[in-house]
């Protein structure tokens, strides 16, 4: 075989789609040009459109570092001038951490990299309207632990240097910006006490409010307690100043007993709350997204789950149909309240009538997929299950020069889990998702693609919504393993806090393993609060979270759980061992563990911890099942962690890494790594 680095100087990648759009946080238009807009997809970079939404076109490939767009903002004065903020503060589970500020000077071509590394979350970038030079940034920080780079911060050279000129704490950062346009003296930021973990999300605390400055941004006010606003402890808050009423300025605010839509029309002294629809504040972690209209001072409208719009200045709202649910940006254009941009978990879509059409996102390869698979035709398909979507199927190639999404189908609806297509009949899929509704457990599907048919072959269909994970009989993660046996077509493994076995393709299950974690109490509690609870089975913890049969031996299973404990049998499930790596931190997801295709005794293990707030990259082999064990992420960057490890089913020693940012290469069994990006786009 060739020389690896000749190796890496042959190949090259290439986009098999499918063309169905992922989240997207961070839309703008361009002032000036009617068909001109942009969005930032939360895993896939910036793209823009100069045809009003029937294409797209990446326009950042080569230029970011990292992949994630919080924000997005066209220069008012000047669209040649576009900053767009890195890493999205919709803390999902999935949620994936920026780099700081990029900006643009020719519309897009090019892009410069101009600070703030360490902010990881952006939630806004606001460009002052005559200046293209002074711009504001609404930072959150850390999403899984305290750091010092959050809050506002200014700069009057576009970007040259910066200033951080709100900080409230080190736990609490800026997640919203808004400035008048009439007087961009005053400007209003929303700072939110806000972390996560492997098994929480927590949203809201004492160190939540809203905040207000009257002197361009240089000192500031907590206006959280003014009259009419609610008191006590406060969650998430949207804001946004009116374009056509000068004062005028809106609150979404999340609060235990008082959540709703806050109004004032004397630029934040008093406030009124004008509606307290709960479809405007649920799950107001995910969302708290609003927009003033740019051209009547009664028009205004909140990303939900729904997009909503009132036109009586807040007091009732009707639903505005969107290509996708879950919405969480729009863009208006100042001069004509027709013209909008959104996006939402399925993608950006244009609108030129005022939201009654939307254009298509079924043109814009962003979507977010938790694990794909291969089968095994000729030319193969490549599977994936899609974040809050469908799984989707599409070709590795076709007939003709392109794949379209008419080329794919879709293949079960499972969006959060595995998914396993069956080698001896490929039509036959095994997919995996999380329900919380009655039926609902870990939702585990068989997908025959010959008649269409869709079968529930769950294992403990419990609904695992409300509750702490300690109340359940079994415990599945969000992202659960399926395993189809490499001996025997017809069993499958799946695993939860236990591992289980069906030898009949999920009509009947059994345990095979005693609880493989740690079960830590404290983190099988209800997940949410302090003002909100959010347990509908995204935080799930303490479950086997990496499963693999080896090729092999029948009946030698390797375990690794998302809290950091490793197991194998190697008699079927009839006794367990445990074989963690006594160097690996407690805590420590298992991501994934790849049985040597040349040795049985050899495993490569891949692990992460950076819902802990540490980002280095955890790779580990063993050649004896696991009684001894050896580092092996050598040359990896120090803040890249790591989420896949695979061996070259060909080569021995030739060995994949998957970080968070692309790809590596091994020549020699992990005693060394290099990148081998080549033409991948960061993700």
């Amino acid at each position: 075989m060739a020389d690896p680095h000749d190796l890496r100087g042959l190949l090259e990648w290439r986009c098999i789609g499918p063309f169905r759009g992922g989240r997207v946080v961070a839309v703008a238009g361009d002032p000036q040009h009617s068909n001109v807009f942009y969005f930032g997809a939360v895993a896939g970079g910036i793209w823009k459109t100069s045809d009003a939404g029937v294409t797209w076109e990446c326009v950042s490939d080569g230029f970011l570092s990292t992949s994630s767009v919080g924000a997005l903002e066209v220069a008012p004065s000047d669209p040649n001038v576009i900053y767009a903020g890195m890493g999205e503060t919709t803390i999902r589970i999935d949620v994936s951490h920026g780099d700081g500020v990029y900006k643009s000077t020719d519309a897009g071509r090019t892009w410069a990299h101009i600070g703030l590394a360490d902010t990881r979350h952006i939630g806004k970038v606001r460009v002052h309207p005559d200046n293209p030079d002074i711009v504001y940034v609404a930072a959150l920080g850390h999403a899984f632990g305290p750091s010092e780079e959050r809050g506002v911060f200014k700069s009057i050279n576009g970007g040259k240097s910066w200033r951080k000129v709100l900080f409230k704490s080190a736990k609490a950062g800026a997640v919203d910006l808004s400035l008048d346009p009439a007087n961009p003296r005053i400007l209003y930021a929303a700072v939110w006490e806000a972390y996560r973990s492997f098994w929480q999300i927590s949203s809201g605390g004492p160190e939540s409010g809203l905040w207000q400055s009257t002197d361009g941004g240089e000192t500031w006010a907590d206006i959280s307690e003014r009259p009419g606003l609610p008191k006590g402890l406060k969650g998430k808050i949207g804001v946004a100043a009116s374009p056509a009423q000068s004062g005028r300025v809106w609150a979404l605010i999340e609060h235990r007993s008082q959540g709703g839509l806050y109004r004032s029309d004397d630029s934040g002294a008093t406030w009124e709350r004008v509606s307290d629809n709960q479809h405007l504040v649920s799950r107001a972690w995910y969302y708290t997204h609003l927009t003033a209209d740019t051209t009547d001072p009664e028009t205004v409208y909140v990303n939900n789950l729904s997009l909503w719009r009132s036109t009586d200045g807040g007091r009732n709202f009707v639903e505005i149909a969107t290509p996708h649910g879950d919405n969480h940006d729009l863009w208006i254009d100042p001069a004509n309240n027709q013209r909008m941009v959104q996006g939402n978990d399925g993608g950006a879509c244009v609108s030129l009538n005022g939201g009654f059409t939307w254009s298509s996102i079924y043109n814009q390869p962003t979507a977010q997929f938790y694990h794909i698979a291969a089968d095994t035709r000729r030319p193969y398909r490549v599977y994936g299950t899609q974040q809050d979507n469908t799984s989707v199927a599409t070709p590795s190639r076709t007939h003709r020069m392109a794949i379209t999404w008419g080329d794919c189908y879709i293949a079960g609806s499972g969006e959060s889990g595995y998914i396993v297509s069956r080698p001896d009949n490929p039509d036959i899929l095994y997919v995996g998702a999380i329900g919380s509704s009655p039926g609902g457990g870990n939702c585990l599907q068989r997908y025959d693609h010959s008649t269409g048919q869709l079968r529930l072959i769950t294992t403990w269909p419990e609904p695992n919504g409300g509750v702490g994970a300690g109340e359940w009989k079994y415990r599945f993660a969000w992202t659960y393993p399926i395993i189809l046996s490499p001996h025997d077509g017809n069993t499958l493994y799946i695993g939860g806090n236990l591992v289980f076995r069906s030898a009949d393709e999920g009509q009947t299950w059994e345990p095979i393993s005693p609880d493989l974690t740690r079960a830590d109490p404290e983190t099988l509690k209800p997940t949410g609060g302090p003002v909100n609870l959010d347990a509908i089975g995204a935080e799930t913890y303490a479950t086997v979270f990496a499963l693999a049969e080896s090729p092999h031996e029948p009946g030698v299973l390797w375990a690794g759980s998302d809290d950091g404990l490793m197991h194998i049998t190697r008699d079927g499930g009839g006794s367990w061992q445990p074989i963690t790596p006594p160097n690996l931190p407690p805590f420590t997801m298992i991501s994934c563990i790849e049985p040597s295709p040349f040795d049985p005794a050899t495993a490569y293990v891949a692990a992460t911890r950076y819902k802990l707030d540490d980002y280095k990259p955890y790779l580990f082999k063993t050649s004896d099942y696991g009684a001894s064990w050896q580092r092996i992420d050598s040359g990896i960057p120090a803040s890249d962690f790591t989420r896949v490890i695979r061996c070259d089913p060909e080569r021995r020693g030739l060995l994949y890494a998957g970080t968070e940012t692309g790809l590596y290469l091994s020549p020699d069994d992990g005693a060394s790594w290099q990148r081998f990006q080549r033409n991948l786009p960061v993700s």
